[in-house]
């Protein structure tokens, strides 16, 4: 007999039986419980995952609000940069306008001004009168220079044995040889210029010698200072400041040349030391009165300069920077003529 078996008497039948029927309804409601509280429980752990999986979406769509906040941050700071970038920009946009309206109003009063000459030229008295005005200047301009060669004529001496003026530097030729030009022979051929019928020998200046002629020296001499009083009332006449200006002392006249200087105490780069350079006047004598012959020859070559401005001037080319005489002969002849009266 299994011991695990429990033998029940029959008069406790009946209440083992109601015991065992409280059991069991006991059981089943238990088990109603059980299965309640597992919904239950399953509602909650739904409830509390879709909780988190909420939690979660809203973590992400914070993070990504705080990404775009800090976007819209940075885009705040550009727009802020740009906004003054533009505010400047109009600025100076505004700067520029008035400026344009100030060169505006200049140009209208310009243009005004403009038309008006415009109707002042092409009326009566325009350009037709500038035009008279000129050739009266010109007319007595020429007038003036002929009263200047009519003192100091530059002649021809024909037949004369007398050193030529282009003999005198070195280099020259003194016969027909091939060593002169045609220019030279030719003008041995028809004689030699002199100024108000003085020669002027340069063969002094370059070749001076104890046994040098001492009258030929101051025949010279006296011919440079004509020259340059004649340079120097052409140049008066015709308003050109001369590159090299004269200081008239008749047969002792000089020459000024505005040689620049550097001073040789300044230190320091290249450029510094131009910066510091001044201009300094120097004078040269156009006569050989106890001077330096090489300072004449350089005075010289300064005149015949003053001479070729003036032909430039006028629209005609040196001669050369042997022929003193001749050039002026030249600047005479185009200043005396009808068409200097009809040039600009």
């Amino acid at each position: 007999m299994d011991p695990q078996l429990k033998v029940i008497q029959w008069q406790d039948f009946e209440q083992e039986l109601a015991r065992l029927s409280s059991l069991s309804s006991a059981l089943q409601q238990a088990q109603h419980k059980k299965l309640a509280l597992q919904r239950h429980l399953q509602t909650l752990i739904q409830v509390q995952s879709e909780s988190l999986s909420r939690r979660n979406q809203l973590d992400e769509i914070s993070e990504r609000l705080e990404d775009r906040k800090l976007v819209m941050g940075n885009m705040l700071m550009q727009a802020k940069v740009v906004e003054e970038h533009a505010k400047t920009k109009e600025d100076h946009l505004a700067t520029e306008i008035k400026s344009l309206l100030v060169s505006g109003t200049s140009l209208s009063v310009a243009r005004k001004r403009l038309q008006e000459s415009g109707r002042l030229l092409a009326g009566e008295k325009g350009l037709a009168q500038l035009n008279g005005l000129r050739k009266m200047l010109r007319v007595r301009q020429q007038h003036m220079v002929s009263q200047v060669a009519y003192l100091y004529p530059v002649k021809t001496m024909v037949g004369a044995t007398q050193e030529l003026e282009l003999d005198s530097f070195p280099g020259g030729s003194r016969s027909g040889t091939p060593g002169g030009t045609l220019d030279e022979n030719k003008s041995r051929n028809q004689g030699i210029l002199t100024i108000s019928g003085v020669q002027l020998n340069m063969l002094p200046f370059t070749q001076l010698t104890f046994f040098t002629d001492k009258k030929q020296v101051q025949r010279s001499t006296t011919a440079l200072g004509y020259v340059a009083h004649v340079i120097s009332l052409i140049a008066t006449y015709l308003h050109v400041p001369l590159r090299y200006p004269l200081r008239i002392g008749g047969s002792h006249s000089h020459i000024k040349d505005y040689a620049p200087s550097i001073d040789p105490t300044s230190s320091g780069s290249s450029s510094t030391a131009l910066a510091s350079a001044n201009t300094k006047c120097l004078e040269f004598p156009l006569f050989l009165d106890g001077q330096d012959a090489t300072r004449a020859a350089y005075a010289i070559f300064l005149l015949n300069k003053d001479i070729e401005q003036l032909l430039n001037y006028v629209g005609i080319k040196s001669l050369g920077p042997r022929h003193v005489l001749a050039n002026l002969k030249e600047l005479f002849k185009t200043i005396l003529s009808p068409d200097f009266i009809e040039s600009e």
